[in-house]
């Protein structure tokens, strides 16, 4: 017996607001049908020893500790652009300006 019928997929679609044709009723139907058969699958192998996790990876934080470094001054930041204004990139407006 299927997991879901396509009475239910239409029931979905009209929920979701979806316009669904018959052939993609009749299509989605066994689509679902099929993943919720492979969830079903995995559900069943799935052991209450083991405990639950969202990768088999460890995660580990890739951070560094933050450290006052010498930087660029402005000038020389702004020294090779084209154009520059009140100490900023002088960029061609892309915005109207009533937006």
């Amino acid at each position: 017996m299927p997991a879901i019928s396509r009475d239910e997929v239409a029931h979905l679609a009209r929920l979701s607001r979806l316009a669904l044709s018959e052939s993609e009723l009749d299509q989605f139907a066994g689509q679902l049908d099929s993943i919720l058969s492979h969830v079903r699958t995995i559900s069943e192998v799935a052991a209450a020893d083991v405990p639950a996790t969202s990768s088999p990876d460890p995660a580990t934080n890739v951070t560094r500790p933050d450290a006052v470094v010498p930087c660029l001054t402005p000038g020389q930041a702004l020294s090779g652009a084209p154009a520059v204004e009140e100490q900023r990139f002088l960029v061609p407006q892309i915005l109207g300006e009533a937006e």
